[in-house]
């Protein structure tokens, strides 16, 4: 308010009579508000609605004997409409209000990401007696029932309606994620709730899971009873074209890698190919040692069916979803090669050892991932170099695919405003949703950032221990079994830190305090420099970045005008604050014209390069709107490259050594 007199006193074109005028009824107004900010706020008190009661809260999980077992029937024959039916049975503990749960938090996903909106059809019985039931007026994943004495089981019947774009039931195809299609009884830990668990699947169709199962005389898989988490650790894949290969290393537990596909010549893997699997086997032992499990199943599906590709993390098996071709054409999956060995590591780093405040004893139980750049960031530093030492991608190929995490971190604007460990809350309120700005709102960075912040840490280790020891050391004792399997051990950051100081003595807290901290890109990429490495930049793209533009379907150039474009100019995303946004541009606009030609890729790449001579003019549609804007850069196609620092020790290249 202080600005308003001022601003009236000194407009050129304001009469003198009215601006007395004009003081005055500022003064008074000035005067009303100021009686206003005045009055007690307690003069509201009482004078509106008052809140209702809170409901009752749900039963608190409660580490107790479950007395009897639950029985799970899924029929997954409905492969015309995808849904799969469900019954169940559970036995009575006590009368009263019984809270049935449906899992909402995912272990893989980090995130309340599965919904109560694909389960229908509900329906309840006691002992035979059809009983209504009442969704919790708080929680919509919670279901009342009202249990009278002597009541012995409840029955549930109800449709899991998978997603069609997930493609999980098909005729030659199913998966089947457990905790998607049961519930389960609220005030026990999910690991003492025995279940036994049946599945009927369309004919001719072989499952494959680290379950232990038997086929019926029907075709119905019956599976020995266990406890619902692991029956939710062990999702099931099955097919009509599959192909079970034993990863055979002397003297360690049996691993399968398990493939399923489209068809039948997606399961050929070559000989070579072959190898190197059994060595990234090899190599993982190497470094972790023995595994957490009783027995391990790589399950690979090999299709196009599915949504997309990635994988999900489990104690005695991994979900590898990847192209029908990625055997047949491994040469062109350069992005993908680090992904089995991903999920492989999780049996470690994830399922055995778990950051404390990311374990839950529920699927209903929120928690937190503060340390998920252990968890996910250090997992995916192995997947880089396990690949690389069990010769899944070669050396070269191997830098090029750092060089993108580096460049990934170094365009990172958000870091500004938003720090890495920030953004380890990012998997429960972003999930499902897009992001229109990702480098300046930042999205589950701690997978790439995480791999430049443990090769800072492999580095200092072999910069303090004059190269004698490295994170290797660090993971065989942090993540050793000591020959146990089963139960997961949970860790603190200052456990972390504790490990590292007994692999080579440092400020650990500081050290990694300042890599989730920070605001400067440099100390994002520091671990590159003092593993004797620099990001650089060249005209041409490596091979691994120009399969990424094609896997993602735009031409990246980030590096130069700052944003990404399809073939049919549609900008799919631009680079807060660089040449393309302080143009005018914004995801979702049209580009139609380059330099006055019509769009393509090609035109677009050509005035990108010669933009030291000539400014790239671009024309483009926004909603509704055509307008034309001259971007302002001039340096030319820009992609990302690694190059050696003279004079300094090449501790990349010793970490990449194989075992």
């Amino acid at each position: 308010m202080k600005t308003i007199l001022p601003v009236l006193d000194k407009h050129p074109n304001f009469p003198s009579t009215f601006g007395v005028i004009a003081k005055a009824m500022c003064l008074a107004l000035i005067g009303t508000i100021g009686g206003c900010a005045t009055s007690p706020a307690a003069a509201q008190v009482g004078a509106g609605p008052a809140a209702l009661p809170a409901p009752a809260a749900l039963p608190q999980p409660s580490d107790r004997p479950f007395r009897g077992g639950i029985e799970l029937a899924i029929s997954a024959t409905d492969t015309d409409h995808q849904v799969f039916f469900v019954h169940e049975t559970i036995p009575v503990q006590e009368a009263g209000d019984m809270v049935l749960l449906y899992p909402e938090w995912e272990t893989g996903s980090h995130a309340p990401s599965a919904s109560a909106i694909e389960l229908a059809g509900l329906e309840t019985r006691i002992d035979g007696q059809r009983i209504e039931w009442r969704r919790d007026p708080v929680d919509m994943h919670a279901f009342h029932l009202g249990v009278p004495a002597g009541a012995r089981t409840v029955t549930l019947d109800f449709q899991f309606l998978a997603p069609a774009r997930a493609n999980l039931l098909r005729p030659d195809m199913v998966v089947l994620p457990w905790h998607r299609m049961l519930l389960y009884p609220a005030g026990w830990y999910v690991r003492d709730l025995p279940v036994a668990a049946t599945l009927e699947l369309p004919q001719g169709l072989r499952a494959f899971t680290s379950l232990a199962f038997q086929p019926g005389s029907d075709g119905t898989l019956r599976f020995a009873p266990v406890t619902l988490e692991r029956l939710v650790d062990a999702p099931v894949y099955a097919a009509r074209y599959w192909r079970q290969i034993p990863l055979d290393v002397p003297a360690t537990k049996p691993v399968n890698l398990d493939l399923v596909g489209d068809a039948p010549g997606d399961l050929v893997v070559a000989p070579a190919e072959l190898g190197r699997m059994k060595t990234l086997l090899a190599q993982t032992l190497a470094v972790f040692g023995p595994g957490p499990y009783r027995h391990y199943d790589a399950i690979v599906s090999l299709s196009d069916g599915l949504p997309h590709s990635g994988g999900i993390e489990h104690l005695e098996e991994g979900e590898n979803n990847l192209p029908a071709d990625y055997f047949r054409n491994t040469e062109q999956q350069l992005n993908n090669r680090d992904l089995v060995a991903h999920e492989l590591v999780h049996a470690w780093n994830g399922r055995w050892r778990q950051p404390a405040d990311l374990w839950s004893p529920t699927f209903n139980q929120p928690v937190d991932g503060s340390l998920l750049w252990v968890y996910e960031g250090q997992t995916e530093f192995w997947g880089r170099v396990l690949a690389a030492r069990a010769g899944l991608r070669d050396r070269q190929q191997t830098l090029d695919k750092l060089a993108m995490d580096a460049d990934f971190v170094a365009n990172r604007s958000g870091r500004a405003w938003k720090t890495l460990q920030d953004s380890t809350n990012d998997a429960i309120y972003m999930a499902g949703n897009r992001m229109s700005w990702r480098d300046w709102q930042r999205r589950e960075d701690y997978y790439a950032e995480g791999v430049l912040l443990w090769l800072d840490v492999d580095a200092r280790l072999r910069e303090l221990s004059n190269g004698r020891r490295g994170l290797d050391d660090f993971a065989r004792h942090f993540f050793r079994t000591d020959g146990r399997t089963g139960s997961t051990r949970t860790y603190t950051f200052d456990d972390v830190c504790t490990a590292l100081n007994a692999v080579a003595a440092d400020d650990w807290p500081a050290f990694l305090r300042r890599h989730l901290h920070t605001r400067v890109t440099a100390d994002a990429l520091a671990g590159l420099a003092r593993a004797g490495w620099s990001l650089t930049y060249s005209t041409i793209p490596s091979e691994t970045f120009r399969q990424d533009e094609q896997e993602a379907g735009v031409s990246n150039l980030d590096d130069s005008i700052g944003l990404q474009i399809d073939e049919d100019g549609r900008v799919a995303s631009v680079q807060w604050q660089g040449p393309a946004f302080r143009a005018g541009l914004s995801p979702g606009a049209h580009v139609i014209q380059v330099n006055g030609e019509p769009f393509s890729t090609h035109a677009l790449l050509a005035a990108v390069a010669a933009s030291a001579k000539r400014p790239v003019t671009v024309v483009f549609n926004m909603g509704d709107h055509k307008k034309k804007a001259s971007i302002a850069y001039a340096g030319g196609l820009r992609y990302p490259h690694l190059e050696r620092i003279p004079g300094t020790p090449d501790r990349l290249s010793a970490l990449l050594r194989a075992r």
